[in-house]
């Protein structure tokens, strides 16, 4: 708190009367404080603040803030700074100003009630970077992109970074513009039904615009992951995200694995696999599920009844590429093999 105002006056009161006589009208006390001394429609409480004086609160309390004195002396312990803290409400009533009219409360610790959430830390963003760059997921109508590679200045049948090459583009681009040069993988089917989700394709590089010379564009390769050929596929460079941070969907997900990169039939850390939530589901990028392996149908020995054990986790992923009713995922842990078919859920079963 600051000097105590009430202590300096006594003070200069003090070496006042020393040096000097005084009469005894020279020093008046306020009048008796009333009603009409507060200042009208003044939100309460006060919370005192941090190097408040006695002086402050009053003249928030009053329209003449030296009426405190009368105030003060019907409220010795607040007249103490030491009694007063930050976070301090105080009110003041006046209809009880005869008993002061001051009110206190000081703030007590509240208990907050909140479910348990998990949050995920960031993921590697060498890999993430990596798994996104170098692969997307598409609708089966997109596979033929916007325009192919045609050929490069020095009739070369491979392509690679720094080359200059011609491009042919179904619509106009100006100079500056990236394409991504892809070629389709597989097809991402849901297990159950059979239908086509998507399309996973790999991108070989990054072109950007050069120049247009009637209908050819010349362009330049910026980016170079496999060799770039004749006929492969251009899309509009994707803007990439390094710093996904993952998140928690509200509603309650429940989907399973249907897809593992290179068709493969195990999946574990940091390899991509398709789900089958997306858009829809309200999956977007940065969604983290769970992957539960499903428990094995066993017979109890007892009754001689099969039993089916209990979903058991083995993994988070966080998904990177949502299409309408899929998405492509990178696995960030697991603490056994994945395959095909295991759940994904958004909730613990």
């Amino acid at each position: 708190m600051k000097s105590n105002p009430l202590l300096l006056i006594a003070l200069t009161l003090g070496l006042i009367m020393a040096s000097a006589p005084v009469q005894a009208d020279t020093l008046k006390m306020p009048p008796t404080i009333t009603a009409n001394d507060v200042k009208p429609n003044l939100p309460q409480p006060y919370i005192v603040k941090k190097d408040d004086t006695l002086w402050d609160i009053a003249d928030y309390f009053f329209k003449d803030p030296w009426k405190w004195l009368k105030i003060w002396e019907r409220n010795l312990y607040i007249t103490n700074p030491d009694l007063i803290y930050p976070g301090n409400e105080i009110w003041f009533d006046g209809t009880r100003i005869k008993q002061g009219g001051l009110t206190t409360v000081s703030p007590r610790p509240q208990v907050v009630i909140k479910p348990v959430e998990r949050i995920d830390g960031v993921v590697d963003s060498s890999i993430m970077l990596a798994a996104l760059e170098r692969q997307d997921f598409i609708s089966a109508d997109e596979i033929e992109g916007m325009g192919y590679v045609l050929d490069s200045r020095d009739e070369r049948i491979n392509y690679g970074v720094n080359d200059h090459i011609y491009l042919r583009l179904q619509q106009s681009a100006k100079q500056g513009d990236l394409f991504d040069v892809f070629r389709t993988a597989d097809e991402v089917r849901d297990p159950n039904s059979g239908d086509v989700a998507g399309v996973l394709v790999e991108h070989l590089g990054q072109v950007r615009v050069d120049s247009n010379a009637d209908g050819v564009y010349r362009g330049l390769v910026v980016k170079g992951f496999e060799e770039i050929s004749r006929g492969d596929r251009l899309k509009p460079a994707k803007v990439i995200d390094p710093k996904i941070v993952p998140s928690t969907p509200d509603q309650k997900l429940s989907g399973n694995v249907m897809y593992i990169r290179n068709n493969a039939k195990e999946a574990g850390q940091n390899q991509v696999i398709g789900i089958s939530l997306g858009i829809t589901n309200g999956v977007k990028p940065g969604t983290a599920l769970s992957i539960y392996k499903a428990g094995r149908v066993v017979e109890d020995k007892v009754t001689g009844e099969d039993v089916r054990l209990p979903l058991e986790k083995i993994g988070r992923l966080l998904v990177l590429v949502p299409q309408d009713r899929a998405s492509i995922a990178l696995v960030t842990s697991s603490t056994q093999a994945i395959n095909i078919g295991d759940a994904i859920l958004s909730y613990k079963p």
